[in-house]
């Protein structure tokens, strides 16, 4: 599986190429699945937050880029569901498009789903994830982004990618996300971590390749690791 790891979506040119190099093809010829899940984890999240997301009308680009089909993977729903149905549907998309919200909670239903066990196996499907449908894909994302508590009661996430992300940086929405709590952040987990504002990604291809598309700021906060 390739990833598009963002903070704030499809936001700018370079980022859009880089999505656009991963599928292989234009958008207009690929077919995707949102998946609004991690949306219902987050207590600052409504369900307003969800159908802005699915409908192209939030401030993140990602499911209004102009596929050429474009349907919903609800996480919570698959454990009801025949697995071979909803495993086809996974198969047949060329984007998973991840939406933000508590990247925890989004980890346990991917897990108790069975989607995280099915992603090794997806090798021409690409993961584009906003902010924790980013971070879901990282091996912790710290205290300071745990809303939504485990039955593990960790902050450990997947560990797809071996780096940390602390994602909207700078953001004039979100004042606790300077880069010096950034920095404090990066102290305590133990391990690679990167400060990236919203028109920063990260292309991660199949073989582990990670490269950062940026027209704005990010950093590397624990050089050492």
């Amino acid at each position: 599986m390739r990833h598009l790891l963002t903070s704030g979506g499809v936001s700018n040119r370079s980022i859009h190429d880089a999505l656009v190099g991963l599928l292989g093809k234009p958008v207009a010829e690929s077919t995707a699945l949102c998946v609004p899940t991690a949306s219902y984890g987050h207590p600052l999240v409504t369900p307003s937050r969800a159908w802005d997301f699915i409908a192209g009308r939030s401030s993140t680009p990602m499911c209004d880029l102009g596929w050429k089909s474009l349907g919903i993977l609800e996480l919570t729903a698959l454990p009801s569901m025949d697995r071979e149905r909803w495993v086809s549907w996974v198969r047949e998309a060329d984007a998973l498009l991840v939406n933000g919200g508590d990247a925890l909670y989004l980890c346990h239903w991917m897990r108790q789903s069975g989607l995280a066990d099915l992603l090794p196996s997806l090798r021409d499907t690409v993961w584009v994830g906003l902010s924790a449908g980013s971070m879901v894909m990282t091996p912790r994302v710290g205290e300071e982004f745990v809303e939504w508590e485990p039955p593990t009661g960790d902050d450990t996430t997947l560990g797809v990618v071996d780096f940390s992300i602390f994602p909207h940086l700078e953001h004039p929405s979100l004042p606790w996300n300077t880069m010096a709590n950034a920095r404090r952040w990066a102290a305590r987990i133990g391990g690679p971590a990167y400060a990236v504002d919203d028109d920063t990604a990260f292309v991660v291809e199949e073989d582990g390749t990670v490269e950062i598309v940026s027209e704005g700021r990010w950093e590397l906060l624990t050089p050492g690791a």
